[in-house]
């Protein structure tokens, strides 16, 4: 496999942040579709689906000769198509299944190797086999709960606490601020964790009955860390704008009080992206877009 620009790196924007990505990569990158094309190796980039590390160019002949390719460098592959479609599909067809299946949460993200390519025209592919994600085109699936959980809000939860690889166990205490009508409460709940739900919106029924439930109908901001006591997980969903909810952020990692943290950025209108960086820059801790996320960004701390 000959390689592209040495070093370079591809990044897979998630369908609709294509401009977040570009203003995160710079004018050097190079669009095809949802995949940027930038030269260096990888770089810290929250508007991203998955990172394709050391991307290669494969000239082929024909499709058979672009499966033969592919298959001579790896087995699992995942394509990203956006162009040509039905000649990265009829490619695609002669590559070994990958299977799918949908993950039932808390088990742990796969762990076979899965590779990326893409089209560059008929006769060039741009792949790469090695990914960030093990998932195809970073789209994260689970088997879904249709009944428990009052929203679906908890699946960027349950993304989330995957993409660390801990979650809350039985007895953890729990802080869940912005919690109504209680997606998230009701995941930590079903976990066994001891959740304190802070909002001035009630719970779900439902998930407000949860023996290891606590509800507080108040305001998130109102509560300094100091009210609370020490805690091992710190999550937030509220719904505010970025900078208040860094400096609530900070005042927890301030107190030393929590010990892991999960929070999501809301924008509401145009990207902050003064706020990602401000995010981004705390010490130890990971922004990303989940698969699961909307217009937001996902913040965990620790990140290792």
């Amino acid at each position: 496999m000959s390689d592209a620009p040495s070093p370079a790196t591809a990044y897979l924007a998630p369908p609709g942040f294509e401009k977040e990505l570009a203003h995160e990569l710079g004018s050097d990158a190079v669009a095809f579709g949802r995949l940027f094309l930038a030269p260096g190796p990888p770089k810290p980039a929250a508007w991203t689906a998955n990172v394709w590390h050391e991307p290669g160019r494969l000239a082929i002949t024909s499709i058979a000769d672009g499966a033969k390719r592919l298959r001579a460098i790896q087995r699992n592959w995942a394509l990203y198509s956006s162009r040509l479609h039905r000649r990265a599909a009829l490619i695609a067809a002669r590559l070994p299944h990958v299977s799918a299946k949908p993950l039932r949460f808390p088990a742990p993200a796969p762990s076979a190797p899965l590779g990326s390519w893409t089209l560059l025209d008929a006769g060039e592919i741009l792949a790469a086999p090695r990914c960030a994600s093990p998932y195809p085109n970073g789209e994260v699936r689970f088997v879904e709960d249709k009944q428990g959980p009052p929203n679906r809000a908890y699946l960027k939860l349950w993304e989330a606490l995957t993409l660390l690889g801990r979650h809350p166990g039985p007895g953890d205490a729990c802080l869940d601020l912005g919690a109504s009508p209680g997606g998230w409460t009701w995941a930590l709940a079903e976990l066994g964790a001891r959740v304190v739900a802070v909002d001035k919106a009630p719970l779900a029924p439902g998930v407000a009955k949860f023996p290891n439930v606590e509800v507080r109908l108040e305001s998130a901001f109102g509560l300094k860390p100091t009210d609370v006591g020490p805690i091992e997980w710190l999550f937030s969903d509220v719904v505010c704008y970025p900078e208040r909810l860094y400096r609530m952020v900070a005042a927890w990692l301030d107190s030393g009080l929590a010990r892991n943290v999960i929070c999501t950025l809301k924008f509401q209108g145009a990207t902050d992206f003064a706020a990602c960086a401000r995010f981004a820059g705390l010490p130890g801790g990971r922004l990303v877009h989940l698969h699961h996320n909307k217009h937001e960004l996902t913040w965990m701390w620790p990140a290792a």
